[in-house]
């Protein structure tokens, strides 16, 4: 399938320790994965098995070790944590660290990552309004613009990087639904999300995406996915896999800031229950045949792997045949 999709490996770090990412992403790079999507982790999904790496040094590390990949963050959070100004310094360095392959890919943040430093989340609308605010400091400064600000979230008196972007940085945002994927189109250069379903996708995510873009009067958005999967040849393997992943679709971890309490939700489960909501692949091929489904169904502009594994080195290994098989 020839395709203007560049496919992608997701280097999780609430799944693998940040040495062993930086080695994922060399392999992969090197077996034609055109794109090297970093999520951003405060804490993991469980308190037990998991990892979490400060993604920002991760990405100059990348930057540096890696040679033609796109880099991305997928997602860090502005909001909360770090202030817009400071994301918006550790991007242009590693835009500039880089020669340019830098993209920064945003989101409004989740509760097991923001709760620690932060108390309760807040409420969307305000997630929202912090978001708009924060991008309207990031993009000036990542090219080199001066900024002043008396918003009520980030105030700002007036100052530039002195370090901006190598030159033009994409920003884009994450959207799991309508409501984000619309301030995508309005906002940024592109929408992230991860697809499950290819129809639910079109419809919640990239269409109300496309058509906020066009209300607004912008260019249609880039659409970049992640494709969530175990790949595993056995029931046993996958719950091997899971160990890190196990709390993430637990019913409460929207709301839920510790790791121990989405561990023990998940342990409550069973390893029945945590098997049935995460999709299984054992063979290359079943994995190709996906990628291809989605390509067709959604023409993204990046499709990137999130694969969960025992060995990971292993799944990297055997699945480095897959940026292959659909270029041809």
């Amino acid at each position: 399938m020839r395709s203007r999709t560049r496919i992608g490996w997701f280097l999780a770090h609430e799944e693998w320790q940040p040495e062993s990412l930086i080695r994922q992403a060399v392999l992969a790079e090197s077996a034609g994965f055109e794109a090297l999507l970093v999520s951003d982790h405060l804490q993991p999904w469980v308190d037990v098995g998991g990892a979490a790496g400060f993604s920002w040094s991760t990405l100059g590390a990348l930057a540096a070790s890696t040679r033609t990949a796109t880099l991305m963050s997928a997602a860090v959070c502005p909001l909360f944590r770090m202030h817009p100004v400071l994301v918006a310094q550790a991007a242009a360095t590693v835009d500039r660290i880089s020669a340019g392959r830098f993209e920064l890919g945003l989101g409004l943040g989740q509760a097991v990552n923001e709760q620690p430093l932060l108390g309760t989340l807040p409420p969307y609308r305000e997630r929202l309004a912090r978001t708009t605010e924060a991008m309207g400091l990031i993009r000036p400064l990542l090219a080199g613009t001066e900024v002043t600000s008396d918003g009520p979230y980030y105030p700002v008196s007036a100052m530039k990087l002195h370090s901006p972007a190598a030159g033009p940085l994409p920003v884009h945002l994450a959207a799991s639904g309508p409501r984000s994927a619309a301030a995508a189109g309005r906002l940024a250069d592109g929408v992230i999300t991860s697809v499950k379903d290819v129809a639910r996708t079109r419809k919640e995510v990239v269409d109300v995406a496309r058509k906020a873009a066009a209300a607004a009067g912008r260019q249609p958005p880039r659409v970049i996915l992640t494709c969530f999967l175990v790949f595993a040849g056995s029931d046993e393997e996958a719950a091997e896999a899971l160990r890190p992943w196990r709390g993430m679709r637990t019913p409460r971890r929207l709301r839920e800031g510790s790791p121990r309490r989405l561990r023990e939700d998940a342990d409550a489960l069973g390893s029945e229950g945590v098997l049935r909501r995460f999709p299984r692949y054992g063979e290359v091929a079943e994995v190709v045949e996906l990628c291809r489904t989605v390509i067709e169904g959604l023409a993204p502009d990046v499709l990137a792997l999130q694969v969960a594994a025992a060995d990971g080195a292993s799944a990297l290994e055997r699945l480095s045949e897959v940026p292959r098989r659909l270029r041809n």
